[in-house]
């Protein structure tokens, strides 16, 4: 009976390993799906795109993408597109971005003259995708007509994106 007993103890710890051992081990890690576009002859663009809902339920897109001008510096731009006829972007107001330790980054509104369409904004954060923390989420504060502000949050997952887009697309 004893012997009975310590194979299922064994069989049960051996069952709960399997299932205890972390999924990293497992699988192998996800890869981000990037886009790579040829803008202009000699200009490649690299781009990570998402659709987020904002907190009213509205579908928005969420395109970080990075430049390569001839003759210049990578450059870091965010479009925010968001659901036409329902939402204006203020312009030239800039898109504040407050990371999970509170901290606020504010990026410079490119569209300030002249926006393709009311629901489009685009900001450069050239500066600030080397000052998003690591393993953290984003919040943005989009501002709108009318003295309304909007904010939408960014996922980990899309932050661990946006990252590597800046560091390994070269």
């Amino acid at each position: 009976m004893e012997k009975l007993v310590s194979r299922f103890i064994l069989l049960c710890g051996l069952v709960l390993l399997f299932f205890c051992i972390p999924v990293n081990l497992i699988c192998p890690p996800a890869i981000a799906v990037l886009r790579e576009y040829q803008d202009a002859p000699g200009v490649m663009r690299y781009q990570s795109q998402h659709s987020l809902r904002d907190a009213t339920g509205y579908s928005w897109q969420v395109v970080l993408f990075k430049q390569f001008p001839p003759d210049r510096s990578p450059q870091f731009i965010l479009r925010l597109v968001g659901f036409p006829g329902v939402v204006e972007i203020a312009h030239p107001q800039p898109l504040e971005i407050t990371t999970n330790s509170s901290k606020l980054l504010t990026a410079t509104d490119l569209f300030a003259t002249e926006s393709p369409a009311p629901n489009v904004g685009q900001y450069n954060v050239t500066n600030l995708i080397a000052q998003l923390p690591p393993n953290s989420f984003l919040k943005l504060t989009i501002p709108l007509t009318q003295n309304k502000n909007i904010t939408l949050k960014i996922p980990n997952s899309i932050v661990i994106e946006w990252q590597w887009l800046a560091t390994e697309i070269e």
